[in-house]
């Protein structure tokens, strides 16, 4: 393993969620900026994420669930994730 797989204070952690509801929710670590890539693409439209796991959430269109929620798809696939804040080459958290 490369130092990049290595948990540390400068990856983002293997699962992190944006809606305030979910255990998996850190404010502090959403505000630095998380950059996701999930099959070789960079994506803005995420969820929530799991890194080991091998998937992420996306949001269903405008489509809502009985709790006025955002309904959303989970894709597997391979996902990387890195702090937007490190710079041009941050440490990538991957798989």
């Amino acid at each position: 393993m490369s130092d990049e797989n290595q948990t540390g204070p400068d990856v983002p952690p293997d699962r992190l969620a944006i809606q305030p509801r979910s255990e998996y929710f850190d404010q502090d670590k959403l505000m630095r900026g998380i950059g996701i890539r999930f099959k070789g693409t960079v994506r803005t439209n995420i969820e929530e994420y799991c890194i080991s796991e091998g998937w992420v959430r996306v949001q269903a269109g405008k489509t809502m669930d009985r709790h006025g929620q955002p309904l959303t798809l989970k894709l597997n696939g391979p996902v990387e994730a890195w702090y937007e804040d490190l710079g041009d080459d941050p440490p990538v958290a991957k798989a």
